[in-house]
């Protein structure tokens, strides 16, 4: 089974599950887009009334600007990233997600982080950056990489504001332009190192056949 149709199975279990907690007062299920051959995860907080309407991650005025600030840094949604968030229904109002909701949520996001087994995973917010690096503040690591385990196995994260809040603030504006724009350099240097330590492995190997 390909990701993608392993991510059809899990969206299709989703929509089946009466449990999830956010699911009576939303419209429909918001799942993820974008490419689920990618090596690169965007996990932002939960959906917006835009989001609601049309089932897409990400698609309102915070939208626009993440596909902008993608853009900025030689990306697109269609083809470099895929977009998730840590609950796929609406919270009523907007509101924050609560522990609980998050928890019956992340067992399907947990599955959908597996599926794409990312290299590198953007988090957008502080609720999603939290799933990772539970004791981290926003503030002072945005836009650095970070090694977490997830699952067993090492996955770099990239803690990054939620595009909402740039919109909100001058200042937040300023450091998101400026993360993303450092995006390029910070995903060349992992996948550096990734080469490398393939090589490395490789030619181990080989020494190990002689």
């Amino acid at each position: 089974m390909g990701k993608k149709e392993k991510l059809d199975e899990i969206r299709k279990r989703m929509n089946e599950d009466k449990s999830l907690p956010l699911r009576s007062g939303a419209t429909q299920l918001v799942f993820g887009d974008g490419n689920p051959e990618t090596d690169i995860l965007c996990v932002g907080e939960g959906p917006g009334y835009f989001e609601d309407q049309k089932g897409l991650p990400f698609v309102g005025n915070a939208g626009k600007l993440l596909d902008q600030l993608l853009e900025g840094a030689g990306m697109t949604r269609k083809n470099d990233v895929y977009i998730t968030n840590v609950v796929h229904h609406r919270p009523p109002e907007n509101r924050d997600p609560h522990p609980q909701e998050i928890a019956s949520y992340g067992v399907y996001l947990d599955e959908i982080i597996e599926t794409i087994d990312p290299e590198v995973i953007i988090t957008l917010g502080r609720f999603s950056m939290n799933k990772f690096l539970p004791s981290a503040k926003i503030s002072r690591i945005h836009g650095q990489e970070q090694v977490c385990s997830f699952k067993g196995r090492e996955v770099i994260v990239v803690p990054m504001y939620h595009p909402a809040a740039a919109l909100r603030s001058s200042e937040v504006m300023l450091q998101e332009r400026e993360d993303f724009a450092n995006l390029p350099n910070i995903l060349a240097k992992i996948r550096n190192k990734k080469d490398a330590s393939d090589e490395q492995k490789s030619v181990g190997e080989q020494m190990q056949l002689v």
